[in-house]
């Protein structure tokens, strides 16, 4: 994968090994916010983490498609890992659980060296890490997306028409609110169906008392699910031990699994998990 130059077009075989790979992997579901700061790439990897302890160990993937600043191996403690290249393509690293993983973080030669690229330089990239990355049979492929609907999630939903559905993760800020419909027009313009919201950072639990201090205000997520009609997947309370573990690299939601936050996450992939059961019922 190459990571300076010109970028090169994709040819017709390179498409079909795209698809063959694809076609592995029974559901695609990319995790995206209209902003930055809302704990999305925290809420793909607890998600992710969530859906292998749910009867999908080893049959996980998650792609970390924000290229300029990826950090899905920090949070996991796979830093140090790097993809492993062979006959039939790179291998992604294995996590916990046996969660699979690409990242641009993998093939980078430091920690410190920037990604400066334009647009189809980054469609390039993200077109091999999908074609060129042997992920094998897989239950889902969750693909952390940086906010915003530019190149990288253009790229995504372009490359993967059959892609189960989106999932969008707010904070109840007003000013977070805003531009989920942005997302959710993006999605739909694009014929990508949207699974739901995620409200993050949903009320602070004292751990002393049991306070509930709604620090973000409370009820942005469900308010915009309403006004756009489309799901509301729950909410996830503001715990300081998340990011306590993503610093760490310890997945929260198996180091505190009786936690209301990893709970949260728990049942939030059963609804994901009935949404994509459902449609492939329908389509089929």
């Amino acid at each position: 994968m190459q990571t300076t130059g010109t970028p090169q077009s994709s040819t017709l075989d390179e498409q079909t090994v795209l698809r063959t790979r694809m076609n592995k992997i029974k559901h695609k579901i990319a995790i995206i916010s209209g902003k930055g700061g809302v704990g999305k790439t925290v809420t793909a990897v607890n998600l992710a983490i969530a859906l292998a302890m749910q009867g999908h160990e080893n049959r996980v993937g998650l792609l970390d498609a924000d290229l300029h600043g990826p950090c899905v191996p920090k949070m996991l403690g796979m830093e140090d890992q790097k993809l492993k290249v062979g006959p039939i393509g790179a291998f992604p690293a294995t996590g916990p659980l046996g969660l699979k993983v690409a990242s641009m973080a993998f093939v980078l030669e430091g920690k410190e060296v920037p990604v400066v690229w334009r647009g189809p330089l980054k469609m390039r990239a993200i077109e091999q890490f999908l074609s060129e990355v042997a992920w094998g049979e897989l239950d889902f492929l969750l693909i952390d997306l940086p906010p915003g609907t530019g190149d990288e999630p253009l790229s995504v939903l372009k490359l993967l028409p059959e892609m189960d559905g989106v999932v969008i993760v707010t904070i109840p800020s007003e000013v977070s609110q805003t531009v989920v419909g942005k997302s959710i027009t993006f999605s739909r313009q694009l014929k990508v169906p949207v699974i739901g919201i995620i409200e993050n950072m949903s009320g602070f639990v004292c751990p002393d008392c049991g306070k509930v201090t709604y620090i973000f205000k409370t009820g942005g997520g469900e308010k915009v699910a309403q006004e756009y009609a489309v799901p509301f997947l729950g909410k996830i309370p503001l715990d300081p031990r998340v990011c306590e573990a993503s610093d760490l690299g310890h997945p929260f939601v198996m180091e505190n699994p009786d936690s209301p936050a990893a709970k949260a996450f728990l049942d939030i992939v059963e609804k994901i998990k009935a949404f994509v059961e459902n449609k492939e019922n329908t389509d089929s």
